[in-house]
């Protein structure tokens, strides 16, 4: 990888390379015919909607891979917000490598870009309380290292990354187990220094979860008075993360129960892809 991709980790890059074999296979069949080998040209990188900016870095780094003599110019910062038809990056060099990488570069940078986009929207719904909008693991499946990254240059944080950086006690495992207490018991026996959070459904959840010591109790599907009370009760001696079907349209009530978290399934499981186009420039 080149200096100009730095920012990209080795995960991200085997997520390209994945990609870009997916595209390309044998070869680019309709670029190889028409474009010759020595060929140059230049393009720029369009929006094609307002919107938050995020991913400029992946695409360079798509392009890199294709061919290391490309050269991309980012023209906004990541997490900017731009105006339909902005030019977001110049790009130039050999033309069979701007063509075969277009639409790889163009298909990370649209949906990073619409998550961003969504999770500043979800951010904005929210000033002025002390919430903060969390992602979750309902990510595309090889994806999650991208789609992480987008919500934070959207604004929002990032809660666990996997199943092996945090226990969440969700409501299968405490059915499972008996009883929250007892699947905290079980958990501490196993998880070494991972924090916990419990999911709960009633008031009396949230008091069994506390009266434990867990680092984060979630309050699943609860009303905004139900949320409410539980903030009274733990009263800062928990971080306390609101889930469960939460929309633009509810976001604010929920923040404004106190809430540390609200965490949002859409911002990656119902993504709305910001549209960008790459244009031909000239040779």
């Amino acid at each position: 990888m080149t200096r100009s991709a730095l920012t990209i980790t080795q995960e991200i890059e085997d997520c390209i390379r994945h990609a870009l074999a997916e595209d390309i296979g044998p070869g680019d069949a309709t670029t190889n015919a028409i474009v010759p080998e020595e060929a140059v040209m230049k393009g720029r990188i369009i929006a094609k909607q307002d919107g938050i900016i995020a991913g400029l870095d992946v695409s360079q780094a798509v392009y890199e891979l294709v061919d290391p003599g490309v050269t991309f110019t980012a023209r906004v910062e990541e997490g900017t917000h731009v105006e339909n038809k902005a030019l977001l990056a110049s790009v130039e060099g050999p033309a069979r490598a701007l063509l075969t990488g277009e639409r790889t570069a163009l298909n990370f940078l649209g949906r990073m870009s619409g998550i961003a986009t969504m999770t500043r929207q979800y951010m904005d719904a929210i000033a002025g309380t002390k919430a903060v909008v969390l992602d979750t693991r309902k990510t595309a499946p090889g994806l999650r290292d991208l789609d992480k990254l987008a919500v934070k240059r959207g604004g929002g944080k990032n809660h666990r990354h996997a199943l092996y950086d945090m226990v969440l006690i969700k409501d299968n495992h405490i059915d499972f187990a008996g009883s929250i207490t007892k699947a905290v018991e079980m958990a501490r026996s196993h998880a070494g220094n991972l924090q916990i959070e419990v999911e709960t459904r009633t008031l009396a959840d949230v008091s069994e979860a506390l009266s434990l010591g867990v680092e984060w109790i979630m309050l699943d599907n609860m009303s905004p008075d139900m949320m409410r009370e539980a903030v009274e009760m733990v009263n800062g001696r928990a971080k306390l993360e609101a889930s469960g079907n939460i929309t633009l349209e509810t976001i604010r009530p929920v923040a404004e129960t106190g809430v540390d978290y609200i965490s949002v399934g859409a911002l990656t499981h119902s993504v709305i892809v910001f549209d960008v186009s790459f244009k031909y420039e000239g040779k």
